[in-house]
């Protein structure tokens, strides 16, 4: 499926995968047909949990071949852009709220040679991201509040997808537009048609329920159904 000629990525979020099972999972997730891993990186500080550093980014990197997909949830995260590109990231992701100098942080990003993404938190206005948009590759809408995984998805937030496209279209048509938090079958299709054709799935892909790649191919199907 496509949106206006962009090809929708899937990009399982393993914030809710077993880490004692891990490399598992995301081989899993690799030949289930995922587009990208999603990797959340949180300091206890920008949001109120910790996950992991850039050696978890390099282990991830030597089970996959797949784009490793970095969001950066930290204060000030142009001091680790360096280790994070060096573990193998290949799109690393700032939020506009978490460094004072956002345009020279994208810079020294496109300088490491990475993919840079911005992400804005749900009471954070489009507006904010104006500026930089022309220098950016990829924009980040958070569809919950950030710090944990497997929470409900704010609803408004299919309006902000909705105008964030608008403005991209405008002043960066050729960016990705990715959607992170509380992102299932039943609600996929909205944030498409709003404009996000890059889908971060964790609770929905990780879970008992079924098995990676069953729902991988099930998030697929809902996509594909008014294709």
């Amino acid at each position: 499926m496509n949106t206006d000629g962009k090809a929708i990525k899937l990009a399982p979020s393993i914030l809710t995968a077993d880490f004692g099972r891990l490399a598992e999972a995301i081989r899993a997730a690799d030949e289930g047909g995922a587009d990208y891993i999603h990797l959340d990186v949180m300091d206890g500080m920008f949001v109120p949990n910790i996950t992991f550093g850039p050696v978890l980014v390099k282990t991830v990197r030597a089970v996959t071949r797949l784009p490793l997909d970095v969001h950066l949830m930290v204060e000030a995260p142009e001091r680790y852009l360096e280790v994070f590109a060096e573990a193998g990231a290949d799109i690393l992701t700032v939020h506009v709220e978490a460094t004072k100098h956002l345009h020279r942080t994208l810079q020294q990003i496109t300088a490491l040679g990475c993919k840079a993404g911005i992400a804005l938190n749900p009471s954070t206005a489009i507006e904010a991201a104006r500026e930089v948009l022309p220098f950016v590759d990829q924009v980040l809408i958070m569809t919950v509040n950030p710090g944990f995984g497997a929470q409900q998805f704010i609803e408004t937030m299919t309006g902000k997808v909705r105008r964030m496209r608008r403005l991209m279209d405008e002043l960066c048509p050729l960016a990705d537009l990715e959607v992170d938090g509380g992102i299932h079958p039943h609600n996929v299709l909205d944030v498409i048609y709003a404009g996000a054709n890059v889908i971060v799935a964790g609770s929905a892909v990780f879970n008992e329920k079924g098995s990676v790649a069953a729902n991988l191919d099930t998030l697929r199907e809902r996509m594909l159904m008014d294709a």
